[in-house]
């Protein structure tokens, strides 16, 4: 009810704003390409269309990441190039949203001279009222966190869709405070969405034939509503996947601490939702754990693991995060992480060196004490194990048959396919007689690192 009365306030102070038109670009994890969507439609229900066209724009807004400092690097980098184009067309608007903004607020505007507005991640509904405010020649910054946004009255705007998958928002912000991550300051406390709002989004894409859904999250596993109807993950998988058969489901990200038995066993249930896992182990050391407050060990985690192959079966795709040169990170404590791995054999990773986020526990009680080109040598370790798993794992897969989902085009050759497989494995294959967005049978017959390759059977 309070989001619904803020949008009408909104609405009622924001005048006709005419045929603008909107640009924007996003960095970082699924969230932020879906809450990109969010904004266009908040910004569309006042005027404002989207344009891919830079130059065509009237308002320009990157949506950023905090979560590495070359992120960061990425969007000031951006700003920079922006710069000619302020220059060549002087009333064009700046705008920096998302989890940087969130954690720089003010200071955007006074380091980059540029930007016109700021917004963090709970600010969206705010944006027509900000942009009146650069209208009458002021900066505008909202960073306010909420308790209870999670824009569960919008219907987004699909950008760059390709008219067959679609990302729906279940929750946002984060209340885990791992050590290293920003998250918990730049997006705030948890806030499970209701999940009818939730299904009749995805009734929606279904009456306009998307096939797919990715229920987006910082940590799925924590959802958890508590209104009239209370539902855990496992039962909002259960309701989902019940009242939309024919929609392919998937979800990210989960917290390994937080996975029950009982999501595993509603996804067994179910054949439309995905047998794909991405669950963070971020190292492979029980000390490293500890000091990054991930609340498991080493041996958890591995149990964990059992029981997800044990319940979905060996062929069920996992792929994990792993950060290495973690303060303090010993060279045997890099190997428990390499020793992890080979246990495992993850379908693939995100890999990466750590960086020290300013305001996180991590940096304010711990010393970033690995050398540079010890954490570089380190991650080339974990990079050429995971290249060589995903290549086992792949070969793994040729002479078997799996539904595919066709997406569009391949990559390489506009007389191939390409889609994925419930295990969120890219399979490429000849067109022959299949449509974009058909569910067909596809026997692989040889594999890449990163892609199988079939033929319709």
């Amino acid at each position: 009810m309070e989001d619904a009365t803020i949008a009408k306030a909104t609405e009622t102070l924001v005048p006709e704003t005419g045929r603008r038109k909107l640009f924007i670009e996003s960095y970082g994890c699924q969230m932020n390409f879906s809450d990109s969507e969010i904004v266009a439609s908040i910004l569309k229900e006042n005027g404002i269309e989207t344009t891919t066209d830079l130059h065509d724009a009237d308002i320009v807004f990157l949506n950023t990441c905090a979560i590495r400092e070359k992120a960061e690097t990425a969007v000031r980098n951006r700003l920079t190039h922006f710069q000619y184009l302020k220059r060549t067309k002087p009333d064009v608007i700046i705008g920096v949203l998302g989890c940087m903004a969130e954690r720089l607020k003010t200071k955007l505007v006074e380091e980059e001279k540029i930007v016109d507005l700021v917004a963090g991640p709970d600010a969206y509904r705010d944006l027509p009222n900000l942009l009146r405010q650069i209208e009458e020649g002021h900066k505008a910054v909202n960073t306010f966190l909420s308790r209870e946004e999670t824009y569960f009255d919008i219907n987004p705007v699909r950008l760059n869709s390709n008219g067959v998958s679609a990302f729906i928002s279940i929750m946002r912000g984060c209340d885990n405070m791992c050590s290293f991550c920003v998250v918990p300051f730049t997006r705030g406390r948890e806030r499970s969405r209701d999940p009818y709002s939730i299904l009749n989004e995805m009734q929606e894409l279904e009456s306009r034939r998307y096939k797919e859904v990715t229920l987006l999250g910082q940590n799925v596993d924590s959802y958890k509503w508590g209104g009239r109807h209370p539902m855990t993950f496992a039962q909002l998988l259960d309701f989902l996947a019940t009242n939309c058969p024919s929609m392919r489901i998937r979800f990210s990200t989960s917290h390994p601490k937080d996975m029950t038995d009982e999501a595993l066993y509603v996804m067994s249930r179910h054949d439309n939702l995905c047998k794909y896992i991405h669950l963070p182990v971020q190292s492979g050391s029980s000390r490293i754990l500890e000091l990054m407050n991930r609340g498991y060990t080493r041996e958890w985690y591995l149990q964990k693991i059992k029981r997800i192959r044990e319940t979905l079966g060996e062929d069920c795709g996992l792929s994990s995060d792993m950060i290495t040169g973690f303060c303090g990170e010993t060279e045997e404590e890099h190997r428990e992480t390499l020793s992890l791995m080979e246990a495992v054999e993850f379908d693939y990773a995100y890999m990466f060196m750590y960086s020290e986020r300013p305001g996180t526990p991590a940096a304010k009680k711990y010393a970033d004490d690995v050398p540079q080109e010890v954490k570089k040598r380190r991650l080339d370790e974990i990079i050429s194990l995971q290249n060589a798993h995903s290549q086992k794992r792949n070969r793994g897969d040729i002479g078997k048959t799996f539904s595919v989902l066709i997406e569009g085009d391949s990559r390489r050759d506009r007389g191939q396919w390409q889609g994925r497989n419930s295990q969120n494995k890219v399979i490429v294959f000849d067109k022959e007689h299949a449509q974009k967005g058909a569910c067909v049978s596809v026997k692989v017959h040889a594999c890449t690192g990163g892609t199988l390759l079939g033929k319709m059977a």
